[in-house]
């Protein structure tokens, strides 16, 4: 349904140049405002979980990337429950989009290393 919609969707896609990029402005602060709602919901007295959310919300506009920010959460999350001897807790999945992520981050210092760019 999804991929039906976004195809219907390209058709209506020259209808953006029409709508100045100010528009948006107020649809992100409603929306950011909405994401920080569910914030309440985290425990913040539990630091296994606490830190990892914590990155990720203060990494993503800090870095002005999602992705930085998801990934930073996954990575620590995992981190934590190896150091604190609960690796067995961390679901398989968890574990390679941690390395993935991981990857990810020393990509541009190897690159740079390297002199590749």
């Amino acid at each position: 349904m999804t991929g039906v919609l976004f195809l219907l969707a390209t058709f209506l896609s020259p209808l953006v140049s029409v709508v100045p990029y100010e528009a948006a402005t107020p649809a992100l602060i409603v929306v950011g405002f909405l994401m920080m709602q569910q914030v309440a919901g985290i425990d913040w007295d539990d630091l296994e979980l606490a830190i990892p959310a914590f990155l990720t919300i203060v990494l993503m506009p800090f870095s002005y990337s999602i992705s930085v920010g998801i990934g930073a959460g996954f990575v620590a999350y995992t981190v934590i429950k190896v150091v604190r001897g609960k690796a067995t807790m961390v679901h398989p999945l968890m574990w390679l989009v941690s390395v993935l992520f991981v990857v990810y981050f020393a990509m541009t210092p190897v690159k740079s290393a390297l002199g590749v760019e």
